[in-house]
């Protein structure tokens, strides 16, 4: 057994009880939950609520003296080649290094004695524990076994059932087919987990990479798929989809429906050809969480009050422009859901439909079969609509059917894809819309951008000075330096220093000075610079705004927003 000095050889319970932050009673009633659930006694107490995440990692590291770390760890094949697969599974270890004869491990939670010793009689060498997040540890092991995992499945056909996947679709019985699914299942439960937006699977010269986006940035999750294992997948999930597993030269789209955790999710299914196989991305829209509420948006409450002051009107457009994955369609919905009620004919074209609202018709374009924006926007005006919404104006004959509905009566939502919100005004009379149509239908136009928010777990202030570009971005010429916000990176945003996302929003009301000057061709700049004069708060300005109060980096609003 190994010999541990003072206090190392005192279990984690009686440190924690001699340290009193436990009593006996509290590690009797852990003991019995582990004996259940099989977990670390670390991990038990914490769920419990007796103890704190940093409680066991202080213990670990000050009393024990175990090393631990935030960083992301490095998976080498000579290392991890020399413990046997079942071993790492079983304890959730990996080793990271190697120095004459001590062998450093990761590990997390309380300390494994009993996978020290394991390893011990394995390698003969003397192990040094490392107390990593468990997030750190799975990404090392995912980006490790990630290919092992795939080509052992494709060799022994063991079908292993899901227990958290349901797929609606149940014909074939494709589930059973093949042990593939554990891999493609586990791909998407954990893009799930993680709060991904999409899912990309990329084939590339000597092996495949697996990425999730995760509020607006990709990250790297597996990255040594075998291009027989990316085959395999592509394969699957193709054959979910409906789509044609053997038509591998063009583009395909498909959907899957799947239930997971009591919430139905719907997958979209894009397939694209590439010099080295087929790119899959996974589109992920949970169809029970995906609707937003206007007060969710991180709309500061004089933003709120014009929002909601516009799309009480009776009548006229209402714009949403920027560029694609901004939050327009999100901010539409919400929008609808805020209208939505049993004394309105809510009305919606949409290509795809993301969500499913509850009490409003919604149509899908169908271009296979003749049915475009413009197509069904001629139908929907004749069927007594009292709100309609286009998900994006694309042509002269949506613009002009759906200014012609905001002028005879109706509430028209939609969006365009422009730099700001003046912007959105020409481009319809770019479009062919005559600029007195224009301006006598359009209420408002808002220009919307996402950005990270930092983390509040680890949020801190930080000094610039004159020389830096956010210094400079901020034009603050008053100021020898100013004081910001970023996130140093800890357990709760995955090391990112960011958790979520808010919007930026640049609302151009239309009053009579506005359409004065879209009346006389009046240029972009003209017009932004007569909407600033009446008081609009333009993207950068709002950046900066939630940048200073520590709601986001101004390195964040620099990404986004144009100087």
């Amino acid at each position: 057994m190994l010999q541990l000095n003072h206090d190392r050889d005192k279990r984690l319970g009686e440190i924690l009880m001699q340290k009193g932050l436990i009593n006996e009673q509290d590690l009797q009633q852990a003991l019995q939950i582990q004996k259940v659930t099989n977990e670390r006694l670390g991990k038990t107490l914490i769920y419990m609520g007796l103890v704190s995440d940093k409680d066991i990692t202080n213990i670990l590291e000050f009393k024990l003296n175990v090393k631990r770390t935030k960083v992301s760890i490095e998976p080498d094949s000579a290392l991890i080649s020399i413990l046997p697969e079942d071993l790492i599974n079983r304890h959730n270890v990996m080793p990271v290094k190697k120095e004459g004869n001590k062998l450093t491990v990761a590990m997390t939670g309380s300390l494994n004695l009993t996978a020290m010793d394991d390893i011990r009689l394995v390698t003969g060498n003397e192990v040094v524990p490392l107390i990593v997040p468990e997030e750190v540890l799975e990404q090392g092991l995912k980006k490790y076994f990630g290919a092992a995992h795939v080509e052992k499945s494709l060799q022994d056909f063991e079908v292993l059932e899901s227990e958290t996947l349901q797929v609606d679709r149940t014909e074939d019985n494709l589930f059973n087919e093949a042990p593939i699914v554990r891999l493609v299942n586990s791909i998407i439960v954990d893009a799930l987990k993680d709060g991904a937006s999409d899912i990309h699977i990329e084939p590339r010269d000597k092996g495949a990479r697996v990425r999730y986006r995760v509020d607006g940035i990709l990250q790297e999750v597996i990255g040594n798929l075998t291009p027989r294992s990316q085959s395999a997948i592509t394969s699957r999930i193709k054959i979910l989809a409906d789509l044609n597993i053997a038509e591998k030269r063009i583009p395909q789209d498909g959907r899957i429906k799947i239930r997971y955790n009591e919430h139905n999710i719907d997958l979209r299914i894009s397939t694209m050809p590439t010099i080295f196989g087929e790119k899959v991305v996974i589109r992920i829209l949970d169809q029970e969480n995906g609707v937003f509420t206007l007060d969710q948006l991180g709309l500061d409450e004089s933003q709120l009050q014009q929002i909601r002051s516009i799309i009480n009107r009776s009548h006229g457009m209402v714009l949403l422009t920027g560029p694609t994955g901004s939050g327009k369609t999100t901010t539409l919905y919400a929008a609808l859901n805020e209208l939505n009620s049993s004394e309105k004919n809510i009305i919606t074209i949409e290509d795809p439909v993301e969500y499913i609202l509850q009490g409003i018709n919604q149509i899908q374009v169908n271009a296979k079969a003749g049915l475009s924006f413009a197509t069904g926007l001629r139908s929907v005006v004749r069927q007594d609509p009292d709100i309609i919404m286009v998900g994006e104006i694309r042509d002269f004959e949506t613009a002009a059917i759906a200014t012609q509905a905001a002028s005879t009566g109706h509430l028209v939502l939609s969006t365009l894809h422009t730099t700001d919100a003046s912007g959105a005004l020409l481009r319809l009379i770019e479009m062919g819309v005559e600029p007195f149509r224009v301006a006598s239908s359009v209420l408002a136009v808002a220009a919307q951008r996402l950005v990270r928010k930092i983390c509040p777990m680890c949020r801190k202030s930080y000094t610039v000075s004159a020389k830096d570009p956010e210094f400079l971005f901020c034009e603050l010429i008053d100021h020898q330096e100013i004081q910001l916000f970023d996130g140093s990176g800890c357990d709760y945003c995955n090391y990112t220093g960011y958790r979520g996302r808010t919007s930026l929003q640049e609302i151009l009301i239309i009053t009579d000075q506005i359409r004065t000057s879209l009346i006389t061709m009046a240029t972009t700049d003209k017009i932004k610079e007569n909407a600033a004069a009446q008081g609009m708060v333009t993207l950068k300005e709002d950046g900066l705004r939630k940048a200073f109060n520590g709601t986001t980096t101004v390195r964040e609003v620099m990404k986004v927003v144009p100087n």
